[in-house]
């Protein structure tokens, strides 16, 4: 029964005490801490195979902090283009409009199960987008629109499009996810990607305005090479860590990321299937191909009222957790189909589905 889209669900079979549990209880900055931080690192650039020279490190926070971090950190040298859709990416956009107050601002806008027009995207500005708009259901359909000669860096929040999506590396300077998305990991820890570009312009450019201890990566104009290794800046949690690292063997299991966007897709399928042949559910992604395999929302026949109660039943018989749209969105249902969802559990739900629209329709 657990749909919800973040924290999401554990991998199937999955049991806390399986966890290698050596690291608790010590200290993350010992021999052993630093290993197992180390290799979740490194095993999160193999399994995504990020391209030579890119970083990925441990950060506060979760992908909130991940995304604060590069933008206090790397905004403000050049003009700047903010591409939003859905609640996240309208929060990047108020990060950077009245907090970090920066003057030359473009903002690509739409609502609710739309897209902007990327083709307007200015790539001799920095840009920041989410690949996925967990909380609209819409995705960008791939990365053909980013421009391969861009002059600014492109600053992409992936939280839950990494290891269900297949992302353009080479396209992407600064990349950043959580461990509760795909992987149905644990909160609190955010993940960080850098381009060699990314990592230049931390080298080069700082930034008018303070940053807070745990947003620098820089030490006498270098790049911190031991907060990509697993020296991270705060006290992380090794249990967090552990289940991290399991969640990582579990992916590699199932044939890697190749595996796991597999997954996902056959979830959206099942999903796809129903809503075709069901008059009174859609898709809130208005054209297929920007429809989201892991957040996916849907608009039900009803009045507000009875979506939610709709919902609310469904927890209440134990069929389906956490499937309400999300609280800044329009009333609808939401339904994790990330990897480490089951499809025979898609499956078992729909029927319920059905049953529960007639009995809150009434």
């Amino acid at each position: 029964p657990n749909f919800s889209s973040g924290p999401c669900a554990k991998r199937p079979g999955y049991d806390v005490a399986a966890l290698d549990q050596s690291g608790l209880g010590r200290s993350h900055r010992s021999a052993l801490g630093k290993k197992l931080l180390g290799l979740a690192c490194t095993e999160s650039a193999r399994l995504l195979g990020l391209p030579e020279g890119y970083r990925i490190g441990i950060v506060p926070a979760s992908d909130t902090g991940a995304m604060e971090m590069a933008m206090w950190s790397l905004l403000g040298a050049r003009g700047v283009d903010m591409v939003a859709w859905e609640s996240f990416g309208a929060g990047w956009v108020t990060d950077v409009v009245k907090q970090l107050k920066l003057k030359d601002v473009t903002r690509h806008e739409a609502g609710y199960g739309e897209l902007p027009d990327l083709s307007k995207v200015n790539f001799d500005n920095d840009v920041v987008f989410t690949w996925n708009g967990t909380t609209s259901g819409v995705r960008v359909p791939g990365g053909d629109w980013i421009a391969d000669d861009r002059q600014g860096l492109v600053i992409c929040d992936a939280t839950s499009a990494v290891f269900a999506m297949e992302l353009p590396w080479h396209k992407l300077d600064v990349v950043t996810y959580s461990w509760q998305k795909v992987l149905g990991g644990e909160g609190g820890h955010g993940m960080l990607i850098l381009s060699p570009r990314a990592v230049e312009r931390l080298e080069s450019y700082s930034p008018p305005w303070p940053l807070p201890k745990i947003f620098r990566m820089t030490s006498g104009g270098k790049l911190n090479e031991a907060l990509f290794k697993g020296d991270t800046i705060n006290t992380p949690s090794m249990l967090c860590v552990a289940d991290y690292l399991d969640a990582l063997k579990w992916c590699e299991s199932v044939g890697g990321v190749k595996g796991t966007v597999a997954r996902s897709q056959a979830n959206l399928k099942v999903i796809e299937d129903f809503v075709a042949k069901t008059p009174w559910i859609s898709f809130l992604a208005k054209t297929p191909e920007t429809r989201s395999n892991t957040s996916v929302c849907l608009s039900v026949d009803l009045p507000a009222d009875q979506v939610k109660a709709l919902a609310k039943l469904l927890e209440t018989e134990g069929v389906a957790y956490d499937i309400g749209s999300y609280k800044d969105a329009p009333p609808g249902i939401r339904i994790w189909c990330g990897a480490t969802v089951e499809q025979g559990d898609l499956e078992a739900l729909l029927p319920w589905l059905e049953w529960g629209y007639q009995q809150v329709k009434g």
